[in-house]
């Protein structure tokens, strides 16, 4: 017999609170517990359930049925509700509406146009780099991680270089949060207003003018109505909707990737030697930090239809959180999961990029981002040293990361 939230023996019992600056200094101690003691966790207080376990995580991510996208991924309330799409695109959505917009924004971000960035992001990478060196100390992330994938998505949209500056810092107040506040704080609001504000007036000057960039490839896109069969594209709140999933999705998770990868290869100093020893590791590299530490920790869904997992009935309505940066620690598929160890073959189990409809558009892009920015970085230095103690984390309830890593490199 299965239990539901107001059954018996539902209380938690491990503390674990989504958002707490002490859990996101260090959430594995946590993931472990609810792994072994509550695998189907729920939260009366806050009312939240949690799904631990590798395959209860994966299980979850096939099922868009009985879990659905459309109220948004995040738990602060003011981002949680029907209109979530406005800010999140088609990550806040369920199928049709949700394939109709990943096919019209899949005409113009194709894998041939993210391969042909490669030179651009290379080159940016060198340009970035090059000036960190020159400076002997820096802050790696507001120096070299925030900068590149910035860079990159400006790139892809055709944003003139002098307005990242201010993009970036619009993202940057979009996902951070002040301890003990559970909603969105009013400098996110503004910001949000004021990258919509940007967008719009790009898109309005774009159509006068197109070009060869993402922006006007999503203004032309076009496909078939599955109900009309007449021809359909994106609206312009559509395409600002993609824009700004683009600037949190595709800016700031690669941010943070760039920058744990370096962090766990210094905690570790024999990975890091053979990254040193072997620039061909690289991509190894990435995909072992997007296991042990993944920037996108966790992502929300709504119960649309009674789900089991476990021994427990999740009831229709509620909300279920579920942990990808557990999911990638389980000892049940990862052996000796709490090591960081590059080259470990993790097969199709990496979490995570998601899985199922919903498996991340950019995920091709962020590992050849990553892949570029981190041979830039190892290929030219001989050590690595960071200032922990300088050091300051990102606090959100979804991504985890640096918001500071302050470092010296001895040049090769």
């Amino acid at each position: 017999m299965t239990e539901t939230a107001t059954g018996a023996g539902m209380e938690h019992r491990v503390p674990f609170d989504p958002y707490a600056y002490e859990f996101h200094e260090d959430p594995y101690p946590t993931y472990a517990r609810l792994r072994h003691e509550a695998p189907v966790y729920y939260n009366a207080e806050m009312d939240f359930w949690a799904l631990a376990a590798h395959p209860d995580v994966r299980n979850a991510f096939r099922d868009s049925v009985n879990l659905s996208n459309a109220w948004g991924v995040s738990m602060d309330p003011s981002s949680y509700g029907p209109d979530a799409h406005k800010s999140m695109s088609f990550l806040a959505m369920d199928d049709p509406k949700h394939m109709r917009i990943r096919k019209l924004v899949s005409k113009g971000f194709t894998p041939r146009r993210v391969n042909d960035l490669s030179g651009r992001i290379t080159a940016l990478a060198h340009r970035h780099w090059s000036r960190c060196l020159e400076k002997g100390e820096f802050d790696y992330v507001a120096d070299f991680a925030g900068l590149l994938p910035m860079d990159v998505v400006s790139e892809l949209l055709g944003v003139p270089e002098s307005d990242r500056t201010f993009l970036r810092e619009q993202s940057d107040l979009l996902l951070h949060r002040e301890e003990g506040v559970l909603d969105v704080p009013e400098a996110a609001v503004y910001a949000y207003i004021e990258l919509h504000k940007y967008y719009s007036a790009m898109i309005a000057e774009r159509r006068k003018n197109l070009g060869d960039d993402l922006l006007s490839a999503l203004i032309i896109a076009e496909i078939d109505d599955d109900e009309t069969g007449e021809k359909t594209s994106l609206s312009e709140d559509e395409i600002v909707g993609f824009m700004v999933l683009m600037v949190v999705a595709g800016n700031e998770t690669t941010t943070k990737l760039l920058a744990n990868a370096v962090y766990w290869a210094w905690c570790h100093p024999t990975e890091l030697g053979k990254v040193l020893a072997d620039v061909d590791l690289v991509p190894d590299w990435t995909e072992e930090t997007l296991r042990f530490d993944n920037s996108t920790q966790m992502v929300l869904r709504k119960v649309a239809n009674d789900v089991e997992y476990g021994d427990y009935t999740i009831p229709a309505g509620h909300r279920v959180l579920l942990l990808v940066g557990s999911a990638n620690r389980d000892e049940d598929v990862f052996d000796d999961a709490d090591r960081y160890h590059i080259g470990r073959d993790c097969g199709q189990s990496l979490m995570s990029f998601g899985m199922g409809t919903h498996f991340c558009l950019g995920a091709h892009l962020a590992r050849l981002e990553s892949n570029i920015g981190l041979t830039e970085v190892i290929r030219s230095v001989r050590d690595i040293d960071i200032d922990i103690d300088r050091a300051e984390r990102v606090h959100s309830v979804n991504v985890r990361g640096f918001a500071k890593l302050p470092m010296k490199v001895q040049v090769r």
